[in-house]
């Protein structure tokens, strides 16, 4: 099962809260995509924020003095019942997601979209520190983008 809640900590998501709680709807929605654990939990945070935030949190958790486009935290649980849960925070900057986007010449929205599928494959535990794992994410990305309708970023 799969829960997630949407919170808004800048004023520049306010306009976009509507057409990215669809989009986030969407994507879920594709879960068996994504290859979660049937026996697992997953409670998602979904943080919208502005760049000065993420910065203070990415300074703090990574040590990395600078903003970011998404930062992803996941706790894994082990129930007394043997029952597993995942709790997510995932947060997202408006700013470095419109930099991006118009740096790349895409749509804000798909852009966005892309940056959930990329972070929900981290969370059900997809890497690509190798060429190979990249290659199959990158795969999967495309897979789930064009469901939604969405070019090919790459």
């Amino acid at each position: 099962m799969i829960h997630y809640s949407l919170l808004i900590k800048s004023k520049n998501w306010n306009v976009r809260k509507k057409k990215v709680g669809k989009i986030i709807y969407k994507i879920i929605k594709q879960k068996e995509k994504f290859n979660f654990k049937k026996n697992i939990d997953y409670y998602c945070n979904i943080i919208l924020m502005n760049d000065s935030l993420i910065k203070k949190y990415n300074k703090i958790y990574k040590k990395i003095n600078k903003s970011t486009d998404i930062l992803t935290f996941v706790s894994d649980i082990q129930k007394k019942d043997n029952k597993k849960e995942k709790y997510c925070d995932i947060m997202f900057s408006a700013e470095t997601i419109a930099k991006d986007a118009e740096q790349n010449k895409i749509n804000f929205y798909d852009h966005f979209a892309h940056m959930v599928i990329h972070t929900l494959l981290h969370v059900t535990g997809h890497k690509h520190k190798k060429n190979k794992d990249f290659l199959l994410m990158q795969k999967k990305e495309i897979q789930i983008l064009k469901k939604l309708n969405i070019a090919n970023p790459y």
